[in-house]
């Protein structure tokens, strides 16, 4: 069963992670008692959270968690502004990140805590 986004964002509250702003598709969120950004994007009824592309050597540890599924793509948004840019269509680049879709709220857990113990060693 797909995870509705008022659930998700009710379970990131839970969670304690700071949301900062919301822009059309994109709500900018901070982990707990860290200042490390993410961003829960919303295409179309897919939930994606969408973490910096430095965590791409950790890729296949967060695709291994029960319930998450990696994109193969980067997820590109202008509105992503804490995220690097990268040429991709335009000459100016756009904001970039590493995107993953889950299939419940305990694959959010898992992928929340998992972030977090690797920003804290």
């Amino acid at each position: 069963m797909a995870i509705e986004q008022q659930e998700m964002m009710a379970l990131l509250s839970e969670l304690e992670c700071r949301t900062n702003f919301t822009i059309k598709k994109v709500t900018e969120y901070m982990l707990p008692k860290l200042k490390e950004p993410f961003y829960l994007y919303v295409d179309g009824k897919q939930l994606q959270l969408v973490i910096r592309p430095a965590y791409e050597v950790f890729k296949a540890d967060f695709a291994a968690l029960d319930g998450v599924t990696a994109k193969e793509q980067y997820c590109h948004y202008s509105e992503m502004t804490r995220f690097p840019k990268r040429v991709q269509k335009s000459v100016n680049g756009i904001h970039y990140g590493l995107a993953f879709s889950f299939d419940n709220i305990d694959a959010v857990k898992g992928f929340i805590n998992k972030i977090i113990s690797i920003n804290q060693g």
